[in-house]
């Protein structure tokens, strides 16, 4: 029995439908506040809350877990630096819980989602695991204060970890039985196919004077299927090997916002109303992902390598859920 908190998101919601193909009996924890009742179609569902304790203990007490794959986090880097105290409080301490929890049960298993907003502005690109990690904004500074908790548990209660550090997930499941629903929408591509589709006006581009080809920011773009399955490979392996470790995940490729603007553009046929709004604070010009260990290590290859690829299966999904 696997527990996937935050399995009503995004990337949870995709990790689940994986997991529950191959076999793997699930249980949902989400407090729902950013997550979607309709994306839960596997497994079993508990509404709960990570900053409330009971809620942990309560659902340990109903089921014997294997491992917990921990999901359940804010995830906006504008908002952090708007409200840090939310950020830490969601973030940290909702994972200090479940780890609390997770030793008073004996579940010795968590694969943890971390960010590649742990490193900040690197020095130098692709962003290997050993790069020095100087995050530049509060939901950065709560993933690695929760990375930083996690190994301090293994050391001194035994619990075992796969920390999953990744890059900007994007796409929809291609059977089309789920895809991102986010309430606020704040991630470029959705907001993009908006704008193509007529659900917003225009979009807003922050910033065009980083220092990249085009004035702005350069992202790595991983199909969320890919990066479930990345999930699932290493579950498997923690499983396995009983061995901690920590993975990049991503494509290891740069495209700039413009760059998918032009890409939506092109599957849409639509023209895309954008404009030139300033910079928000705390976001990196360029982020790409070197993959090298996670493909060596737990034997995962991306499926989706081409943008126009991964846009359309996201285009497919707004435009059937508009």
């Amino acid at each position: 029995m696997i527990l996937i908190t935050g399995g009503a998101g995004y990337i949870g919601s995709h990790t689940n439908k994986i997991l529950s193909k191959k076999g793997y009996k699930t249980v949902v924890f989400d407090n729902l506040e950013r997550g979607s009742i309709k994306l839960v179609k596997w497994g079993e569902f508990i509404k709960g809350d990570l900053r409330n304790i009971k809620d942990i203990r309560n659902t340990f007490k109903k089921y014997k877990f294997n491992a917990v794959i921990h999901f359940a986090a804010y995830a906006y880097v504008g908002e952090s630096v708007e409200f840090p105290d939310k950020y830490y409080e969601n973030n940290v301490l909702g994972t200090l819980n479940l780890l609390k929890v997770m030793k008073e049960f004996g579940v010795k298993n968590i694969i943890f989602s971390s960010s590649c907003a742990t490193y900040g502005i690197p020095e130098k690109v692709p962003i290997s695991e050993n790069t020095p990690q100087n995050p530049i904004n509060p939901y950065g500074r709560s993933k690695l204060f929760s990375e930083n908790i996690i190994k301090d548990f293994e050391q001194s209660y035994g619990i075992k970890y796969i920390i999953l550090r990744y890059f900007n997930a994007a796409g929809a499941d291609t059977e089309g039985e789920i895809g991102e629903i986010h309430n606020p929408e704040t991630h470029l591509i959705p907001l993009t196919i908006f704008a193509a589709i007529g659900l917003i006006e225009k979009l807003n581009v922050f910033g065009n004077d980083y220092p990249t080809k085009d004035g702005t920011c350069i992202r790595d773009y991983i199909h969320v299927s890919d990066l479930a399955e990345a999930h699932v490979k290493a579950l498997e392996y923690l499983l396995r090997e009983k061995k901690s470790d920590i993975f990049n995940v991503g494509i290891g490729v740069g495209f700039s916002i413009l760059d998918i603007i032009k890409t939506v553009n092109k599957i849409s046929n639509k023209k895309i109303n954008y404009i030139f709004v300033e910079r928000r604070p705390g976001d990196p010009s360029i982020l790409i992902a070197s993959n090298k260990k996670i493909k060596k290590i737990l034997n995962w290859q991306p499926k989706f390598i081409k943008i126009e690829d991964i846009i359309k299966s996201a285009y497919n999904w707004h435009l059937k859920n508009k």
